[in-house]
């Protein structure tokens, strides 16, 4: 952590927070940080590790602004050179990127797109649970030798075809937990899907994407929470980029090589755009055509349908992008004065 003003700045590394109590955290910090500075605008670099977020808000209630510090770009500044690596020399650097305007931040997003992004976001964390207890299920019926499952095992079809199977107690038992899981994971995960759709049937952004071929409810919400606000991004590619789906490129002189993708980006919206992208392959979706030529060129299905998701990544931004600009207004902002965005 860095604290900087106008003509003066220093580098602050605190100790761990072991206190229980938030409010003497937050005055304690409130006399570390603003009380050095009275009277004068505080900023301060915060490295966006684990507890950033706790971070931030403490700094808020103290009245200092609060800079969130992009941790791979932050490092790749320094170069390769090898030197000591310790908290106060991060903090001194922290210190030097944000007095020379220099520092790569992350975005802050606000306390309510916050939560619902952290919402859509425990969805997607259930599913992943209930597809483990699945997997865990076919992994006990292939280590007995028993194939030809139905392809949905939570279903009445599958519980009648895993009750006929005469199996050890221990594999019987670790099945029966397993059902037992999947039908909690159901509980909660309709509970958060219910809560989801209804904001995204309400919602002015979320609606505007779903104007977008093969934009749901879901897709849109977690859309709109993971680009955030767009206004700060000058180029649609960024929005590609903060979904991880751009292309590694590696040139030199006149040699390039396409690399793979970068997956330097936000993993649910990754997951949002490819659902999305999967409908391309309907012959009523306007990218179908694309879909074809893309599949003709001897593409797969992954690789074309990631290209079409890249496509509504850039559509998504311009949507979002004139949703909030008013009527008749112009970007005045000079590309060169924009500085990089990264994703948190």
């Amino acid at each position: 952590m860095c604290i900087a003003r106008r003509s003066r700045s220093t580098h602050w590394t605190p100790r761990r927070v072991r206190s229980p109590w938030a409010d003497r955290v937050h005055a304690g910090w409130r006399g570390a940080v603003v009380g050095r500075f009275p009277g004068r605008e505080v900023h301060v670099a915060v490295e966006a590790c684990t507890g950033w977020l706790f971070v931030c808000q403490a700094l808020d209630r103290a009245g200092a602004i609060a800079h969130l510090a992009e941790p791979v770009e932050t490092s790749a500044l320094r170069g390769r050179k090898r030197r000591a690596k310790t908290d106060r020399e991060d903090a001194r650097w922290l210190r030097e990127l944000l007095s020379e305007g220099r520092l790569p931040e992350s975005w802050i997003p606000p306390e309510h797109v916050r939560q619902w992004r952290t919402r859509a976001r425990l969805r997607k964390t259930l599913v992943d649970e209930r597809t483990a207890w699945h997997q865990r299920i076919r992994a006990t019926l292939y280590h007995h030798g028993i194939s030809g499952s139905p392809e949905h095992l939570s279903t009445l079809a599958g519980r009648e075809f895993l009750a006929k199977q005469a199996l050890p107690i221990d594999a019987t038992e670790r099945i029966t937990i397993a059902l037992e899981m999947i039908d909690l994971l159901e509980i909660q995960i309709a509970r958060v899907e219910s809560e989801i759709r209804t904001l995204a049937r309400r919602q002015i952004g979320c609606k505007a994407l779903m104007t977008l071929y093969g934009m749901g409810e879901l897709t849109s919400l977690i859309t709109l929470t993971e680009l955030g606000d767009v206004s700060r991004m000058h180029a649609s590619r960024q929005a590609v980029r903060c979904a991880g789906i751009d292309v590694g490129v590696h040139r030199s002189d006149r040699t390039a090589r396409v690399g793979k993708l970068t997956y330097q980006g936000s993993a649910e919206l990754r997951w949002a755009l490819y659902e999305a992208a999967q409908s391309a392959c309907r012959p009523s979706s306007p990218d179908h055509q694309d879909y074809l030529a893309l599949k003709a060129r001897g593409l797969s299905h992954t690789r074309a349908s990631l290209t079409i998701a890249r496509k509504l990544a850039r559509r998504s931004y311009h949507v979002l992008r004139e949703l909030g600009r008013p009527p008749g207004a112009r970007q005045l902002t000079p590309r060169s004065s924009v500085k990089p965005i990264h994703h948190r």
